[in-house]
């Protein structure tokens, strides 16, 4: 059951936080959307159709965090590493009270010092490019 909690949360986070256009299937407009790089936002495009994909890049969905947290993406457009935004999706949860993480070294610190347990959940891979340079 918490099991089927989390991934219902965790894809409404996904949907609340790339803002995609819903529609019917075969009209699916590009929906837009933020996340945090490197404690930067940066934009994102959803395709339409952004059905399920296997997920190479991470990406840290947070759970309960502080007023502002978005996404979280581990690479960018520009790092050797980015294989266009197929994102392997981990839920991250609280042990402790919310702070804002804004980068994935900041999510992998909490981890380090018990403050955040991450999850890998693989059904909630999906595709979701960045846009290059950070929003300004």
């Amino acid at each position: 059951m918490r099991r089927v909690i989390i991934a219902i949360t965790a894809a409404l986070m996904v949907l609340t936080m790339a803002v995609p256009v819903l529609a019917a299937p075969g009209n699916s407009p590009v929906g837009f959307g933020e996340l945090f790089y490197d404690d930067d936002v940066v934009r994102t495009v959803v395709p339409p159709a952004a059905a399920p994909q296997a997920g190479r890049d991470d990406f840290y969905a947070v759970m309960g965090g502080a007023e502002g947290q978005r996404g979280i993406a581990a690479v960018a457009p520009g790092d050797s590493n980015y294989h266009g935004g197929k994102w392997a999706f981990h839920s991250v949860t609280w042990n402790v009270a919310p702070r804002l993480l804004t980068s994935a070294e900041a999510v992998l610190a909490a981890e380090g010092a018990g403050e955040v347990t991450i999850t890998r959940l693989p059904e909630n891979d999906f595709k979701c490019p960045i846009q290059p340079g950070p929003r300004r």
